[in-house]
């Protein structure tokens, strides 16, 4: 990690109280103990997974990823390839609590999409896990996104309605309070966000990590959010998915 990024991080230290604020979600605590984590998403999820499994190793909770690049979706293109071996890997990693960040792909009508995040609860039940969607960062969309983008607009509503009649199976949380409602590079005059307009920079990033944690500690037992200061230059800000950066 190179100096310049390091101090970066240790600036998102003075921002980490923005990202931590309240959230508009669904759901009501849990009570039960958030023993290991699965994290599901596309690319963008991908490179945020680098700060979280450093932020839960710190926090005592067992982390893992399976976010993919260029797909991760229950719903849209690729999602049929997803679903082939998406039951047994969330059996495999046998979760206390299954995430999943909305992707860039959640493409398709209310209904498809309705199907599909109905899917993952049936799916994510099964393996005796709850459960939470969580809102993707506000993308600047290209020629690539911009005939989807409706699609991706609608789709925290829909998710939010299956966690609404998912009778505490699920919930979802509304990472507005980290990104706000549009796509911004900065924030604090420094870089949050890849130049691509998607993904994220490391700052954002940890900023994220900090918020999510502290959200699962509101609904599920078992775990103390670690200080950000014990993960957040731990040097996985040196990876390639932050080379928009």
């Amino acid at each position: 990690m190179t100096k310049t990024r390091s101090l970066v991080l240790g600036l998102f230290l003075l921002t980490a109280a923005c990202s931590s604020g309240q959230s508009t979600g669904t759901g009501q605590p849990t009570g039960r103990d958030l023993t290991t984590v699965l994290f599901l998403g596309d690319s963008v999820a991908a490179g945020e997974a680098l700060p979280l499994a450093a932020a839960f190793e710190a926090s005592g909770v067992e982390f893992s990823s399976i976010a993919s690049d260029g797909g991760g979706n229950v719903v849209g293109p690729f999602s049929e390839e997803n679903w082939k071996k998406l039951p047994e890997q969330i059996a495999a990693a046998e979760p206390s609590v299954v995430v999943y960040q909305l992707t860039t792909y959640d493409w398709g009508t209310e209904q498809e999409q309705r199907a599909g995040y109905d899917r993952l609860l049936a799916t994510v039940t099964e393996a005796g896990a709850k459960l939470v969607f969580v809102t993707s960062p506000p993308i600047r969309p290209d020629d690539f996104y911009r005939p989807h983008m409706a699609d991706l607009e609608r789709a925290p509503d829909v998710a939010r309605a299956v966690a609404t009649g998912s009778g505490g199976k699920a919930n979802l949380l509304d990472a507005d309070a980290v990104w706000g409602g549009t796509y911004q590079r900065d924030r604090d005059g420094k870089v949050d966000r890849s130049a691509d307009g998607i993904h994220t920079c490391p700052q954002g990033a940890a900023r994220f990590a900090n918020w999510l944690l502290t959200e699962l500690a509101k609904l599920f037992s078992g775990i103390t959010p670690a200080e950000p200061r014990s993960w957040a230059n731990a040097g996985w800000s040196a990876d390639a998915h932050f080379k928009g950066c």
